[in-house]
């Protein structure tokens, strides 16, 4: 509900969404009545979901039992008031491939700050760009030189948190009970992993702008343009 230049966060993701060429529908999946009241009188489709969910994937899981018949259901996160509609439409031509069950995307990270921070997870993928591992730490750590010079050494990805499932595979991974390296890390992702689902990485060059803190609400503010 945080204002950013006259239109409320959950708002401007909301319309970025719309602007995805793969979409065919667009649903704010809430708790929360405010929210709920707020995105109808804009004219947006929302949702009132269970207040028990442990996470955003079991919340999209009961709105996709509630419109059946989508192949693809992407999860949005609403504290990415930039998403760019281009990573959208990139996330779902990973379902192009029928054995895609879940998919995600990455960028590089070009600089040392985002490297070092352990709120931005980093991800690590084969060459059939499944990836092998998410974490909060460095992966992978480079032994043989200085850690301020790793950049120069080695592309690392940091993981922006969108996803995409296959409608049946999310019915499953809800399921599917903690897992030992999601405890540890904190990143629900490695359930999936853990369990041996394959997560199809789709790399972007668009940067992400998550609002996960008041700080990071007025770096945006700060960095808006006036013609947003």
């Amino acid at each position: 509900m945080a204002d950013i230049a006259g239109k409320s966060m959950i708002r401007r993701v909301y319309e970025q969404c719309l602007k995805s060429k793969s979409l065919d529908k667009v649903i704010v999946a809430t708790d929360n009545q405010e929210i709920l009241e707020h995105v109808t009188n804009f004219c947006g489709d929302a949702v009132l979901t269970s207040d028990t969910h442990q996470s955003g994937t079991d919340r999209c899981n009961e709105v996709a039992e509630m419109f059946p018949g989508f192949d693809v259901c992407i999860n949005i996160q609403g504290d990415e008031p930039m998403i760019d509609p281009v990573q959208i439409d990139l996330l779902c031509t990973c379902f192009t491939a029928k054995n895609t069950s879940l998919a995600t995307l990455a960028k590089k990270i070009t600089s040392n700050e985002d490297l070092i921070n352990p709120n931005i997870p980093k991800v690590i993928f084969n060459r059939e760009m499944d990836a092998i591992y998410f974490s909060r730490n460095i992966i992978p750590f480079l032994k043989n030189s200085a850690q301020d010079k790793w950049l120069d050494h080695h592309t690392f990805y940091k993981h922006i948190g969108i996803y995409g499932y296959r409608s049946t595979i999310l019915s499953e991974i809800t399921k599917l009970e903690m897992s030992v390296l999601e405890n540890a890390e904190s990143l629900e992702q490695l359930r999936w992993v853990e369990n041996g689902y394959k997560i199809k990485i789709a790399i972007t060059e668009k940067e992400s702008h998550a609002i996960d803190t008041p700080e990071d609400l007025q770096k945006l503010l700060a960095n808006l343009s006036t013609t947003i």
